[in-house]
């Protein structure tokens, strides 16, 4: 029997994975805060997922995280703030072979997940697909992207990547996961703060050029210095294809704001200007962007960190 896939963080990626990995008959069990999150959600009977204007749902199992059964394979898809805590409390049930996919943005979270569990092996994975939730347990798949996998420590890849191309799930093992990691974590300091400050979808930042070419190359500068050249190639043409490409698309961090949600800003921004910090880098509009982000968010009444 194939091994189980649990799921832990119901969001629309984590959504989204469970519901494509449970149509393709494999074992998946959703992972839940509490006793009555896990209610909440056996009251509706499974995770819907919508695709093509098409719903359908899936009885995936839900469960705590104090269930006695072990886990050896876990996909850990909720924020990063969140993902040491939430990983530490399943520590005591991973089996001695388990293996933590894990979804996050930015970079941080994955090292400290990583410390936390140092019996595990963690891959990490970097994603560009789309989805987004409309209601309690349910997901719009948006947008057909891509993801990639990888782990610095060992690039043998693992034999369950069968199970992703089962359930359609399109990826790549990537021998050099990090400069993945690191190029989508300047994509993201590039245009997510922008449109938080400007108030506009993604394609409003044509109008402000100059102020995303100036990012564009401190980012550069940035890649460069930490020993990431091929993230760093061309940083601005991908830039500008994707503020193109996705310009009637609210960015994930604007989506956070605008429901007064917590953003992601520590392990996008924070990370980069901390890790400039360490170089002795002076990156001013780096740190002015953070700083006038960190603000904004104080304004609203949000965490800054």
């Amino acid at each position: 029997m194939s091994t189980a896939w649990h799921v832990l963080g119901a969001g629309s990626l984590g959504t989204l994975w469970a519901t494509r990995l449970a149509r393709a008959g494999l074992p998946v069990r959703l992972i839940l805060r509490d006793a009555a999150r896990l209610h909440s959600y056996e009251a509706v009977g499974g995770l819907t997922l919508v695709e093509n204007g098409q719903a359908h749902t899936y009885a995936v199992p839900g469960e705590t995280p104090d269930s006695p059964e072990p886990i050896r394979r876990l996909l850990v898809a909720c924020k990063a703030y969140d993902a040491e805590e939430a990983v530490a409390r399943l520590a005591s049930r991973l089996a001695p072979d388990a293996e933590l996919i894990l979804l996050q943005n930015g970079l941080g979270s994955q090292d400290a997940v990583a410390a936390r569990v140092p019996q595990a092996r963690c891959i990490s994975a970097s994603s560009t697909e789309g989805a987004f939730r409309d209601g309690d347990w349910r997901v719009v798949f948006a947008g057909h992207g891509f993801n990639w996998l990888g782990d610095g420590a060992n690039p043998l890849a693992p034999v369950w990547l069968d199970d992703l191309q089962a359930a359609n799930i399109p990826h790549e093992w990537s021998a050099d996961i990090l400069t993945r990691l690191w190029r989508k974590l300047a994509l993201n300091c590039a245009i997510n703060p922008l449109t938080v400050l400007h108030n506009c979808r993604n394609g409003g930042l044509s109008e402000h050029h100059c102020e995303v070419a100036t990012l564009c190359a401190e980012l550069a500068e940035l890649l460069q210095h930490c020993g990431q050249p091929a993230a760093a190639d061309n940083l601005q043409a991908e830039v500008e294809r994707v503020i193109h490409a996705t310009a009637a698309n609210y960015s994930s961090m604007y989506q956070d704001v605008a429901n007064q949600r917590r953003t992601e800003i520590s392990y996008l921004l924070g990370h980069a200007c901390k890790v400039a910090e360490r170089h002795q880098l002076h990156l001013p509009h780096l740190q002015q962007l953070q700083q006038r982000l960190v603000a904004h968010l104080r304004k609203r009444g949000l965490p800054s960190d």
